[in-house]
């Protein structure tokens, strides 16, 4: 994989979170449980489980991440490069080049009812702590920081690989939970 300017990753990074923040107190804060919780017309989740999905990958990876970041010393390291695996589950959950659907894995399945407001605010607060950690990453080494990834403790990934896959996945669901607000205005 090629080397990308770290700098500008980690701001494109923190621009699409900043949108998600943005987007969900717009979108999702002070609806109710009942409008929250309604399933997709196509059956799919609703737009709280798609956010309960998303803390679920948070509540596994951010206390790796802040565990890393806090044992690690600052580097003056001005590149980050993908590893080959990084970049396809990256690719994988980025709804621009991964297309097609995927199971949940066991244990990122949300519940069908869910106490919305409480899953929001613990949405809006992970991505308050993620726009910490890539604040925080400007001094790190993202290619010698390893995050074990949710399916398997064996198998690690760069932090900032695993940034970019946590992003990217959180776009997919967030764009998933927009189309719910559809049926809003079909009514």
């Amino acid at each position: 994989m090629k080397p990308v300017n770290k700098a500008e990753l980690l701001r494109t990074l923190e621009d699409r979170v900043e949108e998600h923040i943005s987007e969900t107190i717009a979108l999702f804060q002070n609806r109710g449980d009942e409008f929250l919780n309604t399933p997709s017309a196509t059956g799919g989740w609703s737009i709280a489980q798609c956010l309960d999905h998303l803390n679920s990958y948070g509540d596994f990876y951010f206390p790796h991440i802040e565990k890393q970041i806090l044992n690690s010393e600052d580097a003056n390291v001005a590149e980050f490069t993908s590893t080959w695996f990084g970049a396809y589950f990256t690719k994988m959950m980025d709804p621009e080049t991964g297309k097609k659907k995927y199971k949940a894995m066991k244990g990122h399945i949300p519940a069908s009812d869910l106490n919305a407001a409480n899953v929001v605010g613990e949405f809006l607060r992970q991505q308050e702590l993620v726009m910490s950690y890539l604040r925080q990453a400007r001094k790190k080494d993202l290619n010698k920081l390893k995050i074990p990834i949710s399916i398997s403790k064996l198998i690690k990934l760069r932090l900032g690989d695993v940034f970019q896959f946590l992003i990217a996945h959180n776009e997919r669901h967030m764009q998933q939970a927009k189309r719910n607000l559809i049926r809003e205005k079909a009514v």
